[in-house]
């Protein structure tokens, strides 16, 4: 095989992952980084591969942490992850074990999912890291397309994965996603690095697993890996041009509010092609919404249709409430998109080590210096409508009385029990001199890493 072409089972050289990761290119922020490691061998190879590259590059390798996110899913999880440790510390990187403590119940490996995410998210953001690598690789790529094709996704969905994007402010990279599994295999074998198998990877009870069996059946057909692999890249140079123009429109027919809303001017959208304007609406749904994942397309189309129709009064879509603006917002900005009341998660504890952390997925909440509870525990939550009336008693409604109405009781608060503390959007505060607490709606600058996201 030539340089170009590598052996399928050949090992990952130095000088072949720092071309990969030249590939990301002015994209991919300054150190430190860290990266998400499971045990598994895809993930450990791209980080021995990572301190190898910052080592070459002339840096040091505590500019990497390691974290291992344990669910707690399997009796041996936390065994596991300490194991990771210790090959972490003969490889000379830093490492972190993060807990989840919400095992159990419906719907749980997506809900493991989306908790890994948050846990390595907040943890970013406490200790200022900008980038965050993750090891999906090619194989990795095409199961994706093919679970979209199968779910009738369209152009973005088929895009599948990208090698940057953007998840609730922290920056996603995957340097990997043209690397076949077997390769990472090689790699980890030519370093005699063991690595641990997760038993759920060969469960026919998920459809991923099922299609990870058929792969062999349909790379005899022409369908490998690579083959849907580079169908996925092909999506994406198409989604682009799309989002290039969604982006376009967005800024001359939207805005987004700090308070957590959008205000969309419907004639101007509504003079766009058909599938610009479903564009437009999901993006800011995912602004407003905080979801990583764009709405049905299903969902889409009927609320396109009925903000075009006469006599649109308000719909709900993928966490958001679409409705008339108050008479009160300036310029011909005719629609709301505010966060549901319903889909807000309830009341989050504050942790003292944890300053910042990212509320609803949407606001980066932050307190300086760290708020010591003297009695019951600090939560930040919804403001609510009781909240409103407490704020109203106590005249602190002015800057209050600017925010849409159905959107004041989704604004986040801080309470100590039944007792209003802070209430940034509301300029509102009750701490003591010299303490502060923040909330950011991260979202605000955030249009272009929606549309540019990737999954």
């Amino acid at each position: 095989m030539s340089a170009a072409s590598p052996d399928i089972a050949a090992p990952v050289t130095g000088e072949e992952f720092a071309v990969l990761m030249a590939g990301l290119g002015d994209r991919l922020p300054g150190v430190p980084y860290a990266v998400a490691v499971s045990g598994g061998a895809d993930s450990l190879a791209l980080t021995l591969l990572l301190a190898d590259w910052l080592r070459g590059a002339g840096r040091d390798r505590a500019s990497l942490t390691a974290l291992t996110v344990d669910h707690g899913l399997r009796a041996e999880s936390g065994a596991e992850a300490a194991l990771v440790g210790q090959w972490m510390a003969k490889a000379g990187i830093d490492h972190r074990i993060l807990r989840w403590k919400g095992a159990g119940g419906a719907n749980l490996q997506a809900r493991a999912r989306e908790a890994r995410y948050r846990l390595l998210g907040d943890w970013c953001r406490q200790h200022d890291i900008a980038g965050l690598f993750v090891a999906h690789h090619q194989d990795d790529q095409a199961e994706t397309f093919l679970l979209r094709l199968a779910r009738g996704s369209g152009v973005d969905g088929l895009s599948a994965m990208a090698p940057v994007s953007q998840r609730s402010g922290i920056c996603l990279l995957r340097p990997l996603l043209n690397i076949p599994k077997a390769r990472l295999l090689a790699t980890l074998d030519a370093r005699h690095q063991p690595w641990i198998e997760d038993p759920g990877n060969a469960s026919p009870s998920f459809a991923r697993n099922r299609l990870r069996a058929l792969m062999p059946k349909l790379a005899r057909e022409g369908l490998g890996a690579g083959r849907l692999a580079a169908a996925a890249a092909s999506m994406r140079r198409a989604r682009a041009a799309l989002e290039h123009d969604t982006a376009r429109s967005l800024s001359r027919c939207a805005r987004i509010d700090g308070a957590g809303y959008a205000l969309l001017d419907s004639a101007r959208m509504g003079a766009q092609p058909l599938e610009i304007r479903l564009r437009v609406l999901a993006a800011l749904l995912g602004v407003v919404s905080g979801n990583m994942y764009r709405p049905r397309l299903k969902g889409l189309h009927r609320l396109e249709s009925a903000i075009a129709a006469a006599g649109f009064r308000g719909q709900t879509l993928a966490g958001c409430r679409v409705g008339r603006s108050p008479k009160t917002v300036a310029g011909n900005y005719d629609l709301l998109i505010s966060r549901e009341l319903r889909a807000i998660p309830g009341a989050r504890p504050l942790d003292a080590g944890q300053s910042p952390m990212l509320w609803d997925n949407r606001f980066r909440v932050a307190w300086e210096p760290p708020l010591v509870p003297c009695g019951a525990p600090l939560l930040v939550g919804r403001l609510g409508r009781r909240g409103i009336m407490h704020l109203r008693r106590l005249a602190a409604s002015d800057v209050l009385a600017a925010i849409p109405p159905s959107v004041r009781p989704s604004l986040p608060a801080l309470r100590r029990g039944d007792e209003l503390v802070a209430v940034p959007q509301a300029g509102f505060s009750a701490l003591p001199a010299g303490a502060t607490f923040s909330a950011e709606f991260c979202q605000t600058g955030a249009i272009n890493e929606w549309l540019t996201g990737g999954a």
